[in-house]
């Protein structure tokens, strides 16, 4: 039973490791735009969630309706301001000046908040859990893994349609051809990394409140991010949820095996090996 409670614990884990990596597949599938800052993001709606919190009181949970637009706005200018220059350029530039932004995060956070570590408290939610027979399954991570589910069930279907999610589609597979039909490459941009950014805003809070933070938490959060990713498959939405799973498998059943190796060593081996055998992850496409 130990094997059992290991692979829904893998799964459940699987589904805040999908929720993180949404964004980036977000990003790289409509505008192909690697975000090193991805992770710092998530950190930065950690903290704001613990700002209204001690502000405003009450659980982080009601945080989440005020972060989820201001993510969006927060995308919309960081669309404007920086990633509109880095849309079709070499993906050297869009690691580099990405990077920088990452840096730039890191260093504002640290600033106003310091370097101590924070938590969201959600009280008994957190230790919850319903047992059936040898079977624990924990009340918050099962929560998490729906909230995943059910923000990737809204994206398909407003992609598959929506006018606006046809737009995506049409910017991703011919970004020429969609200009010269009459759609606003630059506004589809806009509203994709909105979406990013609310995504991975999302995910900040449910990390913040399944764990402590810190500012400098960002670059170990966007490796998860990035395995999901690949692993499932670049710009695949349902891919990014195959590949979070498979994530979150690997590491809770490796360290089932091996009590006395750290967890997420598991995941990395499982990522090289994929880049090695399947380089295009479970469900990408190949693209001449």
């Amino acid at each position: 039973m130990n094997w059992l409670n290991a692979v829904v614990a893998g799964v459940l884990v699987g589904g805040l490791y999908a929720l993180y990596a949404t964004g980036l597949s977000v990003s790289f599938g409509v505008m192909r735009l690697v975000n090193l800052a991805h992770g710092d993001l998530a950190v930065m709606a950690a903290f704001l969630s613990s700002t209204l919190v001690l502000s405003a009181g009450g659980s982080p949970f009601w945080t989440i309706l005020v972060l989820l637009p201001v993510g969006f706005l927060v995308g919309l200018a960081l669309q404007r301001v920086v990633f509109d220059r880095l849309v079709g350029v070499d993906p050297a530039f869009q690691i580099v000046a990405t990077f920088g932004l990452s840096i730039v995060i890191q260093n504002a956070l640290l600033r106003v908040y310091s370097a101590d570590r924070r938590a969201l408290d959600v009280g008994k939610l957190k230790v919850d859990s319903v047992s059936i027979g040898d079977l624990s399954i924990g009340v918050f991570p099962l929560l998490r893994f729906l909230v995943a589910v059910a923000v990737l069930v809204s994206l398909s279907l407003f992609l598959g349609r929506t006018k606006l999610g046809r737009a995506f589609r049409a910017t991703s597979d011919d970004p020429v051809a969609a200009r010269l039909m009459g759609i606003n490459n630059r506004t589809i941009y806009m509203v994709a990394t909105g979406i990013a950014v609310s995504t991975v805003f999302l995910a900040g809070v449910f990390n913040g409140a399944q764990t402590n933070f810190a500012t400098s938490d960002g670059p170990g959060l966007l490796i998860f991010a990035f395995e999901a990713v690949i692993i499932g498959g670049l710009g695949s939405l349902w891919g990014t949820l195959a590949g979070g799973i498979v994530l979150g498998l690997a590491q809770t059943l490796g360290a089932e095996q091996f009590t006395d190796w750290p967890s997420q060593l598991f995941g990395h081996v499982l990522f090289l090996v994929v880049l090695a055998v399947r380089p295009n992850g479970l469900f990408g496409r190949v693209e001449a």
